[in-house]
């Protein structure tokens, strides 16, 4: 993460962005370049870290109104009618083999090419 914010911050300066207007505010404040570099990657940092708060809220919101497993509309009980209660879908026996879909392989394949005389001698 702090590679991303690192990278962030470098691109920043290097186009025309209110990020490179903030890192220039700071050099004429009389901060160093690290120093500079330092502030505007913890503007960043804190840009990220109020975006991550607001989308956890968002996240934590919609699985109030979702139901159960976090959708809307799903249920704790389950809509298969034939399946006893007390027999997990893990527990049923499987139902066998799969038939095959494969077709049955071809016979040997002759050649296109004609022979020779001195081939067939």
């Amino acid at each position: 993460m702090n590679h991303m914010i690192h990278i962030a911050a470098i691109s920043q300066i290097r186009l025309d962005t209110p990020g490179r207007t903030y890192y220039r505010r700071k050099l004429a404040a009389g901060k160093t370049k690290l120093e500079a570099l330092r502030c505007l990657k913890r503007r960043i940092s804190d840009a990220l870290y109020r975006q991550l708060v607001a989308d956890a809220a968002a996240a934590t919101a919609a699985s109030l109104e979702a139901g159960p497993g976090g959708h809307c509309g799903a249920s704790q009980e389950s809509s298969a009618v034939d399946l006893p209660p007390h027999i997990d879908t893990s527990d049923q026996p499987l139902p066998g083999p799969a038939k095959s879909t494969l077709q049955p392989p071809h016979s040997a394949r002759k050649t296109s090419s004609p022979r020779t005389e001195s081939a067939t001698r």
